[in-house]
């Protein structure tokens, strides 16, 4: 072998030396790079995972967040119903009240009413019973007294005697028990007779009315309108005196009673007939 030829082996040599290294570090770089590349692969997923995550952990929020808007207008909405609706109960009840109060006020006026219809009521049946009661009890003290004719022929015969107590118990019990007879108009005449001399000329113009009134064709019509005239005189009452004297005169012009009238008229300075004098 020549020194060329060995050369060029030597060459190899060297070159297959020198490439090896350098092959060797080429294959280091791709595993480098293969190794880069997968890690890239692995972030690259890794990123999208996340993304993905990320979009939906952004639609669970967006989803709560709607959740909790709709939960919170509900829960706005259902404040204002409560609160409406208190404010509906409020005026409700309010009106319930109003309503109330109006049937209680109602209440009370209709129990007002019926205690006033309870009380005139009651008033009723007391007065009947009393009425009743002083019925009866005149009843039998009618049948208690004496006939008419007996006891007004005591009180006449006690009046003329003088007795005016007895009389007059007699003359009252008369017209009491037996108004409606005859001799009750001459009664009430000698009542207010013996009322006119005790000086009870008020009590004594009743007493005549009730004969001028009661019996006015009464046999003591005349007298009993004579003596009122005198009465309501002595009562200060001229006018109406002098009155009942000219219609005593107008009426029974021929009786005694129409003399002593115009008697009585002609001392007080007035004519029997015109217009009533004044003092």
């Amino acid at each position: 072998m020549n020194i060329k030829q060995k050369l060029g082996i030597a060459l190899l040599c060297v070159s297959i030396l020198a490439a090896t290294p350098l092959f060797a570090a080429n294959r280091d770089m791709v595993q480098l790079q293969t190794q880069v590349q997968d890690l890239q692969d692995r972030m690259t997923r890794m990123q999208q995972s996340f993304d993905e995550r990320m979009g939906i952990m952004k639609n669970l929020m967006d989803q709560n967040t709607d959740t909790v808007n709709k939960v919170g207008a509900a829960i706005t909405n259902l404040q204002s119903s409560m609160q409406k609706q208190q404010g509906d109960s409020s005026a409700h009840v309010e009106a319930l009240s109003g309503q109330l109060q109006s049937l209680n006020d109602t209440l009370d006026e209709l129990k007002a009413r019926l205690a006033k219809v309870s009380k005139q009521l009651e008033d009723m049946q007391s007065s009947q019973q009393n009425l009743a009661s002083q019925q009866q009890q005149q009843q039998q003290q009618q049948a208690q007294a004496p006939p008419p004719d007996v006891l007004y022929a005591n009180a006449l015969r006690d009046y003329q005697a003088g007795k005016g107590d007895l009389a007059t118990q007699e003359f009252s019990d008369y017209v009491k028990f037996y108004p409606n007879t005859d001799l009750a108009g001459n009664a009430y005449f000698y009542l207010a007779e013996m009322q006119y001399r005790g000086g009870n000329y008020t009590q004594a113009v009743k007493n005549y009315d009730e004969v001028l009134q009661t019996f006015p064709d009464g046999n003591k019509a005349a007298a009993a309108e004579l003596k009122k005239g005198l009465a309501l005189i002595e009562l200060g009452r001229q006018d109406d005196g002098v009155a009942a004297l000219r219609h005593v005169v107008q009426r029974y012009p021929k009786t005694t009673e129409a003399q002593q009238a115009r008697e009585r008229l002609r001392r007080l300075g007035v004519p029997a007939s015109g217009t009533t004098a004044h003092r």
